[in-house]
């Protein structure tokens, strides 16, 4: 993706903001421009008082009020999401109704379900059915609405009340947080109103987050810790967190490095 030097810039802000411990290293990689260009980048955004440069990097200001773009987001975590999508595709078996909503962990999740047959996939994201669209044993349900661009997701009544109507077995979800306290939460209202009315529809709740997203806190809780079975992360999520979930009853899976 290219962007003019105003773009890039707010992209960048974005991204900090959802993504804390990003490098100056990791932002050259994600924007695919020198670390140079990234220092003036962060100067820029730091007179403005919209981050704080550190050693090696900066952090953002805010506290989960902006969102990256999904080109940038699916750039992030990449390893940890493969290996997330790649455990969580071995609960999924011939003929399941599942759910994928429209987060980039599921886009992933999508490409390891290729092969399976008489699978029913309901989905609000864009990418992750035509990722599935070429496979014949697989049918794609997409709630409908308006377009998020951020999230390349459909939102909105016309959705919702598809799903009122429908039975799922399993719903894979991701997050921008995950706390004990707030449960999961989104920064999006429109992503929180979707993923609600697709929770009171199904079965079981697997969360699909990534340890960047263990202790973060978004605009709105759209799960909450209760109504979760299980939690696929990675291998560098706290063991802390882990170990109280599972006293309340809550498995978790990590998958290895």
């Amino acid at each position: 993706m290219t962007f003019s030097t105003q773009e890039r810039r707010q992209e960048v802000a974005r991204t900090l903001d959802a993504f804390p411990r990003l490098s100056v290293q990791e932002l050259s990689h994600l924007f695919s421009v020198s670390q140079v260009t990234i220092r003036k980048d962060l100067s820029w955004l730091e007179e403005r008082l919209l981050v704080v440069r550190t050693h090696g990097g900066a952090v953002s200001r805010r506290s989960g009020g902006l969102e990256p773009a999904f080109a940038i987001r699916e750039q992030v975590q990449m390893t940890a999401k493969e290996r997330i999508a790649r455990l969580a595709s071995t609960l999924v078996q011939d003929g399941d109704t599942i759910a994928l909503d429209a987060s980039t962990t599921n886009l992933t999740l999508a490409s390891f379900l290729k092969g399976r047959r008489e699978l029913t996939v309901v989905t609000n994201g864009l990418k992750a059915a035509m990722e599935l669209s070429s496979q014949s044993g697989i049918s794609v349900l997409m709630a409908g609405g308006m377009l998020r661009q951020e999230s390349l997701s459909l939102v909105g009544t016309w959705g919702t009340g598809v799903l009122e109507q429908i039975h799922i077995k399993t719903a894979f979800v991701g997050a921008r947080g995950l706390t004990l306290e707030e449960g999961l939460t989104e920064v999006s209202s429109e992503e929180v109103a979707f993923k609600r009315a697709l929770l009171s529809s199904v079965r079981e709740v697997v969360a699909l987050v990534d340890h960047t997203k263990w202790g973060q806190v978004a605009l709105a809780t759209f799960c909450p810790l209760e109504r979760l079975k299980l939690v696929i992360t990675d291998a560098q999520a706290p063991e802390s967190i882990i170990q109280q979930m599972k006293k309340r009853g809550i498995d978790v899976w990590q998958a290895e490095m």
